[in-house]
């Protein structure tokens, strides 16, 4: 019969706070990519209503510039327009 060959593993302080030094390293990183992720989506974000507050600017400015002014057009109405001015009475 053939013996086993049984290794004995011992847990060593080193070992455990390389262990513990790991772990802690790996939540330290995770935080920080945590940080800067949301930094850049707030970032993106800021930009996204910086440019829809530009472009309600400029879209009010126009409507004020063109208000209570008159334009005819030549083309064809569209749909079912009836364009009238008066209706006799019987």
């Amino acid at each position: 019969m053939e013996v086993a060959n049984l290794q004995v593993v011992e847990a060593s302080v080193s070992g455990l706070l390389k262990t513990i030094l790991m772990i802690l390293g790996a939540l330290v990183l995770l935080r920080f990519l945590g940080r800067v992720m949301i930094a850049k989506r707030n970032l993106d974000q800021e930009r996204v209503d910086l440019a829809r507050e530009k472009e309600f600017v400029k879209e009010r400015n126009e409507k004020l510039k063109n208000f209570g002014k008159v334009s005819v057009s030549k083309s064809s109405p569209k749909g079912d327009v009836q364009d009238v001015d008066y209706e006799e009475i019987k």
